[in-house]
């Protein structure tokens, strides 16, 4: 019950941040933040309990007993729907991911939003509730659930809370990730119902999907469903077009959950579905996917130099670094797969933070504009300070967690495509240039003698110390993450290498 205990934590602490908005508009905010690290708390607890080696077992990906937790309870059996969750090593760390940037979610909110305070914070677990949910569910109806109920929360939080632009870009958010999720939905009901046919039984466990016999152009077809519904969200080239405006005008805990988490649900499924469930078919579109990484990879960065607007740069960034995910899936070997991992988590606390300075630019200056800024480094020394350790993250700095996540990407890259990562590797230039632009734009100069603004405080300072610490960890001791995820990483391997033919693998190889 642990599983449905950390989302169940969430959902009632929504509502009742929401219902304490009566009592004092300050009060949603100390609930939403206890709630979270009440339920960090709680599955520290638990996991607490395991041994290394108990986390270091490679779980078997039809076996549930083998892996770290499994829930199964009947919910539709007429059809095969069961409330399934589950957890392995790689789900462990997004769990993770989740709670601590949910925690950061909460502090970037707790001046920026002034009205309805209860109802906000109330999304903003449920949202989080509904990312778990994602990486949790292993019943492919109940992933389709969650996927779908994370998403509204969202869609409120920008259309409500969001600037002025706000309609056109929740409206953009919504219809983009409905239209996608509505493919993934066709692709997960085909996929049971020809199971049913070959097997008599029907099922939307993962579990028994897993070695299904549909084969032929309506699996390759199938597996297209999934990977547009999660090349959507990761957000890749060329259906980013929701990102930036998302960013741009959503408030900016929504951003910091939009960047740090809810992207990361795209890399997610590709790691977990796409290529388990259709191994053959994937490994035969790896050069179709690898191109397009490159071209959100190059596309972002070329993209972000030009922008005016520091939201907007930021998450034209994203789109270029969340390209090294989708390299890194589709290379398929172990260290391009750890450095797809490793740069989820490590792109979730770098681009978070950008976002929540990004804010709190907004929120003293009432401006987005790098044009209107300029000098900020004399007014604000600990916000310039701490936006350049960022920027320097961002744009792979040897020693922090983006430059490790990179280069493993690059490396086992090389070993499969090596002039797809030498085009790849132009994207780390570009990013440099447009990393250290934004600090001249912004933070250096001449400043304005007349302008007063107030620095970091406590709670700002307390907040990035969470991410400077993870980046830095990550960057100089990664072993523990790498640890923990390739125990899954190789079970998805050796299972994908079972069934899949050794002309494609050797295809791909130079």
């Amino acid at each position: 019950m642990v599983l449905v205990n950390l989302i169940l934590i969430l959902l009632v602490g929504g509502v009742i941040a929401w219902l304490a908005e009566r009592q004092h508009p300050l009060l949603p905010r100390w609930i939403a933040l206890i709630t979270i690290l009440f339920d960090l708390g709680y599955f520290l607890t638990y996991m607490s309990d395991l041994s290394w080696s108990q986390i270091a077992v490679v779980p078997n990906p039809t076996d549930a007993a083998t892996w770290l937790f499994h829930y199964k309870a009947e919910w539709i059996p007429r059809f095969g729907i069961s409330f399934e969750l589950a957890m392995d090593g790689l789900s462990l760390l997004m769990v993770l991911l989740t709670l601590v940037l949910g925690a950061v979610s909460v502090s970037a909110s707790w001046t920026d939003i002034k009205q309805r305070t209860g109802f906000f914070e109330a999304n903003l677990l449920w949202t989080l509730a509904g990312v778990l949910g994602v990486f949790l569910a292993l019943d492919l109806f109940l992933f389709f659930l969650f996927w779908e109920v994370m998403l509204v929360p969202m869609y409120l939080m920008i259309a409500i809370w969001g600037h002025e632009g706000r309609s056109y870009a929740s409206m953009k958010f919504f219809i983009f990730t409905q239209v996608s999720g509505l493919m993934m939905l066709l692709a997960i009901l085909a996929l049971v119902m020809l199971n049913h046919s070959n097997t008599g039984v029907y099922s939307f466990s993962y579990f028994d999907l897993l070695y299904h016999q549909v084969g032929g152009d309506i699996a390759f077809y199938l597996m297209l469903g999934f990977f547009v519904a999660f090349l959507v969200k990761l957000p890749g080239f060329p259906v980013h077009t929701w990102l930036p405006d998302a960013h741009t005008q959503a408030p900016t805990a929504g951003s910091v959950i939009l960047a740090g988490i809810l992207l990361k649900t795209g890399a997610y499924g590709l790691i977990r579905f796409v290529v388990p469930l259709f191994p053959n078919e994937a490994l035969a579109f790896s050069p179709v996917a690898m191109a397009l990484g490159v071209a959100g990879i190059i596309y972002g960065a070329v993209l972000a130099l030009g922008q005016d607007d520091f939201k907007r740069l930021v998450a034209y960034s994203s789109v270029s670094h969340m390209g090294f995910v989708l390299l890194g899936v589709f290379a398929w070997n172990a260290l391009a797969l750890q450095g797809a991992v490793m740069q989820m988590i490590a792109h979730g606390f770098s681009t978070a933070a950008l976002f929540m300075i990004a804010g709190s630019l907004q929120e003293r200056m009432h401006t987005r504009d790098m044009s209107k800024m300029g000098g900020l480094w004399q007014n604000m020394p600990r916000l310039g300070a701490v936006a350049m350790f960022f920027a320097l993250a961002s744009l792979g700095l040897p020693g922090l967690g983006n430059f490790v996540a990179e280069f493993m990407v690059l490396v086992g890259l090389f070993a499969v495509a090596p002039w797809v990562a030498a085009a790849a590797s132009l994207g780390l230039i570009v990013a440099a240039i447009y990393s250290l632009m934004m600090m001249q734009r912004a933070f250096q100069g001449e400043p304005d003698e007349g302008r007063r603004l107030p620095d970091y405080g406590v709670r700002e300072m307390l907040t990035m110390a969470v991410m400077i610490v993870g980046l830095i960890w990550l960057g100089l001791y990664p072993q523990p993450v790498l640890d923990t995820a390739q125990p899954v990483l190789d079970s998805l391997m050796q299972m994908v290498d079972s069934v899949t033919e050794p002309t494609q693998i050797a295809g791909l190889m130079p």
